[in-house]
């Protein structure tokens, strides 16, 4: 792993991407995937129906593609698994595009809902040079962790916020051995890290967006953060993250001591 606090080179693959990555889960708009890129984001997360998304990346391959870091993957439904490699044939059809850098496994919950088929899937994907990364997205940080140290994988998509920190035992200390790539999300877990919990003073500060994305900036474990806004506004203010730096002392202790009191707070479905 080589990077600054702005930029990274992705695991083993000498790719070199923005350490803060845009997702359209919440459909901020054709202009705030543009206004990323412009502002210097190319990595970018799409699932088959982000439409917006699709139709924005759609563009700017046409002349863009090599400055472009593209990664979607396959669904682990709850009522069926997606076939890997017809899903990763439907994506490069919906982009129009001959290639995919990091296609995933998505929604993994738990280590049987990854039967050998579906890795075996993603090795040849890779072994026929179609994409330059495979792995998963999941919560199971224990699996992440082993799947991690066997390195067979090269791509991990986990969460990891101020609130949500068992990376830090379960995944990070597995890293260094295969050097993966790591792909972080909801920073802000779900909005609830920038909410005040009941049992926090009035009085008391509550971070702010790019405080959250800071926090998880300034662990060097991550090459990649997600940002999800809703809008042009909400990218904007994420970005000055990037310009902001590395938490101080001051405001890691904070925001841990702030993480905790949401984590035991607020019980969320995820």
């Amino acid at each position: 792993m080589g990077q600054g606090f702005d930029r990274a080179t992705l695991g083993n693959t000498g790719v070199e991407a923005c350490r803060l990555g845009l997702s359209a889960s919440y459909w901020p708009g054709k202009k705030t995937v543009y206004r990323a890129f412009d502002a210097g984001i190319n990595f970018f997360f799409l699932f088959g129906i982000d439409r917006q998304m699709v139709a924005a990346l759609r563009d700017l391959t046409q002349s863009h593609r090599q400055e472009m870091v593209i990664t979607t993957g396959a669904y682990n439904y709850i009522w069926a698994r997606q076939n890997v490699r017809r899903a990763f044939e439907r994506r490069l059809k919906q982009l129009k595009t001959d290639r995919i850098d990091f296609f995933l496994f998505l929604g993994v919950m738990k280590e049987k809902e990854m039967p050998q088929q579906v890795v075996e899937d993603l090795v040849r994907l890779r072994e026929e040079g179609k994409v330059r990364g495979i792995g998963l997205s999941t919560h199971d940080r224990r699996f992440a962790g082993r799947l991690v140290s066997e390195g067979l994988l090269d791509t991990f998509m986990i969460r990891y916020n101020a609130a949500h920190r068992g990376a830090e035992l379960d995944i990070f200390p597995h890293l260094a051995a295969h050097n993966p790539t790591l792909i972080s999300y909801t920073a802000t877990r779900w909005s609830f890290l920038i909410r005040r919990p009941k049992n926090w003073p009035q009085e008391g500060r509550v971070p702010t967006a790019p405080m959250c994305y800071r926090f998880v900036l300034s662990n060097p474990n991550v090459d990649v953060c997600l940002t999800a806004p809703r809008n042009l506004k909400q990218l904007e203010e994420n970005l000055t993250s990037l310009s902001a730096g590395p938490l101080s002392v001051e405001e890691m202790a904070f925001m841990r001591e702030f993480g905790d009191v949401v984590h035991h707070t607020k019980k969320y479905f995820m």
